[in-house]
């Protein structure tokens, strides 16, 4: 399950209803890892976009690989301004078994870190700007890629 918002994460909101999940499918995990905006040099908050149909293409394939390994994952995030301090990413694995999830987690943020079509700007007097130095390229994302 991918679900995006529009500016922070509302975590004790998401928690509630993962845990719901988790306790429907009778599961011994819910490992979740959960982004946190910093602040940084002079911005305040940082902006993202998102293209939704890449992403969602993206999270089907780890949707899969979860669902083969008997696990259900989950991700939340932010599109919009996000101040420091608040959420903008929220990333969760239900599992039977507790090394499954965290393994599945672990693989699943790291990968995302490299490959999630998301864009990440620094807001800064109140102006966005592209923070390139903290971006990676995707393949086959035209200039980008």
């Amino acid at each position: 399950m991918i679900e995006i918002f529009n500016g922070a994460l509302n975590e004790r909101e998401i928690f509630a209803r993962w845990d719901e999940i988790a306790a429907a499918q009778n599961c011994g995990a819910l490992a979740l890892f959960v982004g946190i905006v910093r602040s940084g040099e002079e911005a305040g908050a940082l902006s993202f976009d998102i293209y939704e149909p890449l992403l969602k293409g993206w999270f089907n394939t780890w949707e899969n690989k979860a669902q083969k390994g008997g696990a259900t994952l989950l991700m939340a995030h932010s599109k919009g301004d996000v101040p420091a301090g608040k959420s903008s990413f929220i990333a969760g694995a239900i599992s039977p078994h507790r090394r499954a999830a965290l393994e599945l987690l672990d693989e699943f943020v790291e990968d995302f870190k490299a490959s999630a079509p998301i864009w990440k700007y620094d807001v800064k007097e109140g102006k966005r700007l592209y923070a390139r130095s903290r971006s990676k390229a995707i393949a086959g994302a035209g200039i980008l890629g």
